[in-house]
């Protein structure tokens, strides 16, 4: 496997996801101490780290692909 991609996968990706856990953090973190309730919890909040998750696996995504495009793809020695 290419070295670019394996320090994706080890490095990148978890600093992706420890940067989506600190900002559903700090955002449960402000709603608490803004005084909103269950609802808030129940609803919005879980559709704001719904669309953190996706964005970032879009982003990954995006990061990844030329290597996997390289990786498998087809090599025209001709």
């Amino acid at each position: 496997m290419k070295a670019s991609l394996l320090v994706k996968l080890l490095l990148v990706f978890p600093v992706i996801l420890f940067a989506d856990y600190i900002i559903m953090a700090l955002l449960g973190c402000a709603g608490c101490l803004l005084g909103f309730g269950n609802g808030f919890f129940c609803g919005p909040y879980c559709l704001v780290g719904k669309a953190i998750l996706l964005l970032s696996a879009v982003f990954f995504g995006y990061l990844i692909y030329p290597d996997f495009k390289h990786l498998f793809g087809r090599h025209r020695n001709a």
